[in-house]
């Protein structure tokens, strides 16, 4: 019965091997799956008896000694939905699935009605939240914030400027309405508390006598700012003056404040600093290098962008973005001892050690690609070939029982 009893543990773990390789096979499209690999050892009547060993010692069959998952990198593939992304190296993702924390590498997320980032089985998942654009610290279930973003008032406008060397210089003071009293002018838009945008011009007058000479140049600045509560809706007055040296380099104070500013619109009242910090006075035309506020108008929420670290950033309608929250990744001592639950989630174990969760990028955790999803790292052309040889040793193992029968037969018709 010896021989009968080989063959059929043969049997079994050729129909073992069949199961696992016709579960990858069957997964080849699951994004994140990872592939598994049975694992068989040769099984002896006397291997745990504390005897001596036997000549031609024979084997009583084979037996399934583990299923072993292997968690080797699948392929990055790039998709339309801003939502998926895809881990590059170590770390899971970590959910909350029905009040259990579970771990998975499926990264196609979207958001439910309560704008929270879920996977397809509604597993939420779980990072460092974000109040006003700030992490907080605090873990748990990504929600989205998608009430507009409030309005801000312009507090600081940065103006880098060329004003042109070469220019007249002109007597007398500024007349905002008199373009023949300044040499240059710019407009930019500013915003009040209630987001409405104003614009506020300044004006630049070469000084009198202040041709280019060993002190360098000296320029008057004045400003004007509409939807004010001045004359005809028009706020003006000085900002002061702009000092070069004759290296054409700006030395005076870099930062002038406008304030008193009283709205029309019936908005908080505004003091704008504005700095000329790198303004340049060369032989070359007026202009402006840079033109940089802090104000904005409110804005809805009109899409989601996710960086390499997992730092989540809304996009708003205004050109604003803040940041919403950060995806946390988790690893393991021993990804083996993870037990597998099914739906592409995996449960700690004693086995598996203690999980150590973390930003992406940091303590041997991968990074993230967004818009893309890792692909199953099954091998199909390999498995398909095992899968012919875990047939044939299936069928040779039934050989082996049909043959032995034969035997048999015969010494009972003796």
């Amino acid at each position: 019965m010896g021989a009968f009893n080989t063959a059929l543990s043969g049997l079994q773990a050729a129909n073992s091997d069949l199961q696992v390789l016709g579960n990858n096979i069957s997964n080849a499209n699951t994004v994140g799956f990872k592939s598994s690999n049975a694992e068989f050892a040769d099984a002896y009547a006397s291997a745990m008896a504390n005897t001596a060993p036997t000549d031609g010692q024979v084997g009583i069959g084979t037996t399934v000694q583990t299923i072993a998952q292997q968690f080797t990198q699948g392929n990055i593939q790039t998709t339309s939905n801003p939502l998926d992304v895809a881990i590059n190296g170590n770390g899971f993702f970590q959910f909350n699935y029905n009040g259990s924390t579970v771990y998975g590498r499926n990264g196609q997320f979207q958001l439910n009605k309560n704008g929270v980032i879920v996977d397809a089985n509604g597993g939420e998942l779980i990072g460092v939240q974000a109040q006003n654009g700030k992490l907080t610290g605090a873990s748990g279930p990504l929600t989205i914030n998608q009430n507009a973003i409030a309005p801000q008032a312009t507090s600081g406008l940065s103006l880098g400027l060329n004003l042109d060397s070469t220019n007249t210089p002109l007597s007398g003071a500024i007349n905002i309405n008199d373009p023949s009293t300044y040499n240059y002018s710019t407009t930019t838009t500013v915003y009040d508390s209630l987001g409405t945008p104003q614009l506020l011009t300044t004006y630049y007058q070469l000084q009198s006598g202040s041709a280019t000479t060993s002190s360098g140049q000296t320029w008057n600045v004045d400003y004007s700012v509409t939807g004010t509560n001045g004359a005809s809706g028009i706020t003006s007055g000085s900002v002061g003056t702009l000092q070069f040296n004759n290296l054409g380099q700006e030395t005076s104070s870099t930062s002038t404040p406008i304030s008193g500013i009283s709205w029309a619109d019936g908005a908080a009242s505004t003091t704008i600093n504005v700095n000329f910090s790198g303004s340049t006075n060369y032989n070359s035309p007026n202009s402006v290098i840079t033109n940089n506020s802090n104000g904005y108008s409110a804005g809805q929420l009109s899409g989601l962008s996710i960086d390499s670290g997992g730092n989540i950033f809304g996009r708003y309608s205004n050109g604003e973005s803040q940041l919403m929250g950060q995806i946390s990744l988790t690893r393991f001592p021993d990804n083996n001892g993870l037990q597998n639950l099914g739906n592409n989630y995996w449960a700690e174990t004693y086995v598996s050690g203690q999980p150590l969760s973390g930003q992406p990028g940091s303590s041997n955790l991968g990074v993230l690609q967004a818009g893309a999803v890792e692909q199953s790292n099954v091998n199909i052309s390999k498995d398909l070939v095992n899968l012919i040889v875990a047939q044939q040793a299936y069928q040779a193992n039934a050989q082996t029982i049909k043959t032995q029968n034969t035997v048999v037969q015969t010494l009972l018709s003796l």
